[in-house]
């Protein structure tokens, strides 16, 4: 016998008291949830940036918004509503929200039962108080859902500082609703995240590039060197796995005959969680055929002064302590360079023995598992990705690090391959993308070989992406854009839940 547990829950002070203020509403025969539409005809910006020159325009003013604050003096108050564009003050008179001997709308409902945070349409005129605030004067208020949980209260301190019960970051991530009710800075956030792809998306568009979906759900592993999160689908009764990259699919589209395609890609993870890494993300990724490596590095200069300008106003943008600017042309160091201007050292001839040993007398954190590739890249995390803070293209990776990339057409050993940098951070990764399909089946057999040797990020060998090569791909230049990454980057935040309305948290116990 199973036995269900419930628990009772407790009420605060406060939810007692609004759950009685509801009981209430509802014995005076007013619907506080009610169905119907409610018809708006202006906003808060609309009314404040327009009331001065069109004032004929709103004296039948209706509008809705959550309370925010109110001020009761007897006949007379006045309320703060927050709609989808801000702010706005209302004044309520009794007497003019009720005309006739029953006052029981201001008397009761207002000055008893509704509380900050319910949601109220309004109707009425725009006027300027004699303190010059632009505010709606109140004709008819409707409640559209009362509120019985209270907003966190804001207080300040001795030296002005505002402080309130919801500035603790990690409710806030965890109850995001009530985090852009308070936080008018988390919506401008967001509100700029969209800017930022619809803007990249319309660039691409106006380039004639198609945009496309791919699965999900994929029964390989494939497009980058990743830990993926596995599943299972009853009927096929087959292991399936979520994406960890569209790569290898998108490439597949190109071999189909269009000349460039991109897809934002909800992609998953299954490694560590930090401040620029979350188990589910954003990557953008497109691809044009008969380009390379070096055209992409133009295309991103004018993409990204693009972007800036949209989102920003301008091409230096603050992020911390730092002024990143986006116009470019922007620096390239060839991988090995960098490395050797950082530590003096010449590691692209080391064999693998001797790598190991150098990243040993570094103390750089490495493990047996480790092919030459996750050691080089060891070792370029350790001593320069941090120093890269204007954007930079880290150019011309070693062949170990690079499974899906074209050789290098001049320098044996090296591929076409470029990273972007910008505060420290990978932001972007492009190649000349492989379409041998001879070459590119023993780079994924050497990856494979790996991945017997305990590598659990290594490739796998996805067939069906080797058959579509093997019907011919042109030559073709592909880029990855970390989009989480990018939008902390536009809009000054140090933490990837800062830019996810949801990110992945621990559940509370």
């Amino acid at each position: 016998m199973i036995k269900i547990i419930c628990k009772l829950e407790k009420y605060t002070e406060q939810e007692e008291i609004r759950r009685t203020s509801l009981k209430k509403i509802i014995e005076l025969g007013i619907n506080p949830y009610p169905a119907e539409e409610f018809k708006i005809n202006t906003n808060s910006k609309e009314i404040k940036t327009q009331f001065s020159e069109k004032e004929n325009m709103f004296k039948n003013t209706i509008v809705a918004g959550r309370i925010m604050s109110r001020r009761i003096m007897g006949k007379a108050s006045f309320v703060e509503l927050k709609d989808f564009e801000g702010r706005i003050q209302v004044y309520l008179n009794r007497d003019e929200l009720c005309p006739g001997e029953d006052k029981t709308l201001y008397n009761d409902v207002f000055k008893k039962y509704l509380d900050i945070g319910d949601i109220i349409g309004v109707e009425g005129s725009v006027f300027v108080t004699k303190v010059g605030e632009i505010s709606i004067r109140a004709k008819k208020i409707k409640i559209l859902s009362k509120s019985i949980k209270p907003l966190p209260v804001v207080k300040t301190d001795s030296s002005g500082v505002a402080h309130d019960a919801f500035s603790n970051t990690e409710l806030r991530y965890r109850q995001r609703s009530l985090d852009l009710i308070v936080n008018d800075d988390s919506w401008l956030t967001f509100e700029k995240r969209t800017k930022i792809f619809n803007t990249i998306r319309n660039h691409l568009n106006n380039k004639g590039y198609i945009e496309v979906e791919t699965p999900i759900l994929q029964p390989i592993v494939g497009g980058a060197a990743a830990r993926p999160f596995v599943t299972h689908h009853n009927t096929l009764d087959i292991p399936l796995y979520l994406r960890v990259a569209n790569e290898l699919y998108l490439k597949r589209l190109i071999v189909g005959g269009k000349e460039g395609v991109y897809e934002f890609a909800k992609d998953f993870r299954n490694e560590g969680m930090d401040k620029t890494h979350n188990p589910e993300f954003t990557m953008l990724e497109f691809y044009v055929a008969y380009k390379d490596y070096n055209w992409m590095m133009f295309f991103i200069e004018d993409l990204f002064e693009k972007v800036a300008k949209v989102v920003c106003g301008e091409l230096k943008i603050k992020y911390g302590k730092n002024t990143i600017n986006f116009k470019g042309p922007y620096k390239k160091i060839p991988f090995f360079k960098a490395i050797k201007n950082e530590t003096g050292d010449d590691i692209s001839k080391m064999s693998k023995n001797e790598l190991i040993n150098y990243c040993k007398e570094k103390n750089i954190d490495i493990n047996k598992s480790m092919g030459m590739g996750k050691l080089f890249d060891a070792v370029f995390s350790e001593y320069c990705e941090k120093k890269l803070i204007q954007p930079t293209y880290i150019t011309d990776y070693p062949i170990e690090m690079s499974p899906l990339t074209k050789k290098h057409r001049n320098i044996e050993g090296l591929t076409e391959r470029f990273e972007l940098f910008i505060n420290g951070k990978e932001i972007a990764n492009a190649y000349s993308e492989q379409n041998n399909p001879i070459e590119q089946r023993r780079s994924l057999e050497e990856q494979m070989m790996l991945g017997e040797k305990g590598d659990d990020e290594a490739m796998i060998i996805d067939n069906q992406f080797l058959k579509a090569l093997e019907y011919g791909m042109p030559p073709t230049s592909g880029i990855g854009i970390g989009m989480d990454r990018l939008t902390m980057l536009l809009t000054n935040n140090n933490s990837i839940q800062d830019v996810l309305f949801f990110p992945q948290m621990k559940p509370e116990k």
